[in-house]
């Protein structure tokens, strides 16, 4: 977990070094335009906003999926199904060599499951009981594996991290960007005019969607290793019947949008929604594995 995050503070810090080296270069020029570039502001408001949201997004990930689905952590195993469940996850942990996650059930007739949590060692794995319900235990027990291998991969820090990073990128270069639009677009005499503000919502949405579409991105190709992780912990066959299994399931998912990306089953589209989908198609990974052998 720390290298993940040393690594996000790093791309952090070279972001804002190379926004800085550019502005520098750029200052004559910028100031024959009457554009002053508080850096200190823009600074602050990139490390609260971008890198602080994500770290306490992390922090109380774990919190936010029990409630915001009402799953129940298995501490006691109350029949031979609960027993059965909190035997694979701390079997499949050791194999990974992580920590034991906790182990939750969350009612809902959609067959999905999820993880998350803020280190590799204090996760949190979920299935609903619609999963129980429509599959056989081989099944279930790849579906536990692909969640178990997301959590040994940190793709649920990663992916939140790369959020943070993203974040902070496009509240600095749409401010830097907007007061530039203001003064030589808007040619406004204030520091901050109201082309400045108007600049900044706009490049924020486009920033943003843009953004979204490199965290999707990844949010879709992690999956493609989850899948592959489930396969060598519960055998690629029953891996391939999980998720055929998903793939009969009609309509979108439902998980809260809080853990969605972290579902087994998630959002899908075709053409340009493609971009913005955290999940790609089942047929797409269902090909995956049977060509990965």
């Amino acid at each position: 977990m720390f290298q993940r995050i040393g690594l996000f503070l790093l791309t952090n810090l070279a972001i804002l070094l190379v926004l800085n080296v550019v502005l520098t270069l750029i200052e004559p020029w910028l100031a024959q335009q009457g554009i002053s570039v508080e850096n200190a502001t823009i600074w602050i408001i990139a490390l609260a906003f971008g890198m602080g949201g994500a770290l306490i997004s992390l922090a109380l990930s774990k919190t936010m999926a029990l409630r915001s689905t009402g799953a129940q952590v298995i501490k006691t195993p109350k029949n031979q199904t609960e027993q059965w469940l909190v035997d694979v996850v701390s079997r499949q942990a050791k194999e990974v060599g992580i920590g034991v996650p906790d182990f939750a059930i969350y009612e809902s007739p959609e067959p999905n499951a999820f993880a998350t949590g803020a280190s590799r060692n204090k996760a949190l794995v979920a299935v609903s009981t619609g999963l129980l319900d429509h599959m056989p235990r081989n099944e279930v027990e790849a579906v536990i594996g692909h969640e178990i291998a997301h959590v040994a991969n940190g793709d649920m820090i990663t992916l939140t991290l790369l959020q943070g990073v993203l974040n902070t990128f496009v509240l600095v270069l749409s401010r830097v960007l907007g007061q530039v639009i203001d003064r030589v677009v808007f040619k406004s005499n204030r520091a901050y005019g109201p082309g400045y503000f108007i600049s900044v919502i706009a490049l924020q949405i486009v920033l943003g969607v843009l953004a979204s579409m490199i965290v999707m991105a990844f949010s879709r190709w992690r999956e493609y290793g989850a899948d592959a992780g489930g396969a060598r912990l519960a055998g690629r066959a029953n891996m391939i019947g999980a998720l055929q299994t998903l793939g009969r399931v009609s309509g979108r998912a439902h998980l809260p949008e809080s853990v969605e990306a972290f579902g087994i089953r998630g959002r899908v589209g075709t053409g340009l929604r493609a971009l913005l989908m955290s999940h790609p198609p089942i047929e797409s990974r269902i090909r995956a594995l049977h060509e990965g052998g």
